[in-house]
This record gives C-alpha cells, sequence and structure tokens, in this order.
C-alpha cells in the first residue's frame, strides 16, 4: 500500500479544532481539501502530519503553535485614529477589516480594542498563539 511522500499530491480531509476542543474549520461538508505537498501552501504541523498517512488512514494530529500560526506578535498591532475610518462604520471587538497598499496588496486585521478616539487593530493571523488538532482522512494519493 503506498505511503504520502514529500511533493505528491494528495486529498484529505479534515477537522481542525482548539486545545478546548472548539471547532474551527472542517471539509466534512465539501470536497476534501487537494493539496500538493512540499510547496508552502499548509502550515508546517499540517504537512508533517500527512507524510507516511496510507490511502483511507484516519488519525488525530496535534499541532503546536510554533508548527502552526505562530506565536501572537505585539508588533502586528496597531493604532487607528477613528477619524480615519469611513464615517459611517462602528467598530467593534472582533471585527474585520481590510486595507491595501499603495502596491493594491490587501492585509487583513480584527478590531482589538475600541477606544474613545482610536482603535487597536491586530493584524496577526486569528489561530496565532494556538496550539491546533485535526483529525485526519486520507482520501487519495496522485
Amino acid at each position: 500500500m503506498s505511503q504520502v511522500k514529500e511533493n505528491d499530491t494528495v486529498k484529505v480531509h479534515y477537522t481542525g479544532k482548539l486545545s478546548n476542543g472548539q471547532v474551527f474549520d472542517s471539509s466534512l461538508e465539501r470536497e476534501p481539501l487537494e493539496i500538493t505537498l512540499g510547496q508552502g501552501a499548509l502550515i508546517p504541523g499540517f504537512e508533517k502530519g500527512i507524510i507516511d498517512m496510507k490511502l483511507n488512514e484516519k488519525k488525530t494530529i496535534n499541532i503546536p503553535v510554533e508548527e502552526a500560526y505562530g506565536d501572537v506578535r505585539q508588533e502586528l498591532f496597531y493604532e487607528v485614529k477613528k477619524e480615519q475610518l469611513p464615517q459611517d462604520m462602528a467598530p467593534e471587538i472582533g471585527m474585520g477589516l481590510a486595507s491595501k497598499d499603495q502596491e493594491g496588496r490587501e492585509t487583513q486585521f480584527r478590531v482589538a480594542e475600541v477606544n474613545e478616539d482610536h482603535i487597536i487593530v491586530d493584524a496577526n493571523h486569528p489561530l496565532a498563539g494556538q496550539e491546533l488538532i485535526f483529525d485526519l482522512e486520507l482520501v487519495d494519493i496522485k
């Protein structure tokens, strides 16, 4: 029986959970994730967890923070004056925002704090600082 190795293209069903058991993403209600390993498209711990799996194998992997989205970085918190926001915007903690730079690249932010004259936005990945748990099922190796 074949096993997954570097640079294989695979299809895998997954359910991603936080350490408290809260599910943050799952492919079970849609098509499995199809990915070519070794291209940097996955967090390192997810890719490592797929290597050596056999067709139709199921397993659970625990991914430490450093092999997931890394630690929360304080330098990715920014203060934005409320006068810089659209006038009709009522910022709330957890609200998603996007900003484009001069080259047209978009950065996603979340409102972390709302103050009288400014807000604090967070550009960290929403799962930064979290250990992740994935239930995996390998459904195809190409």
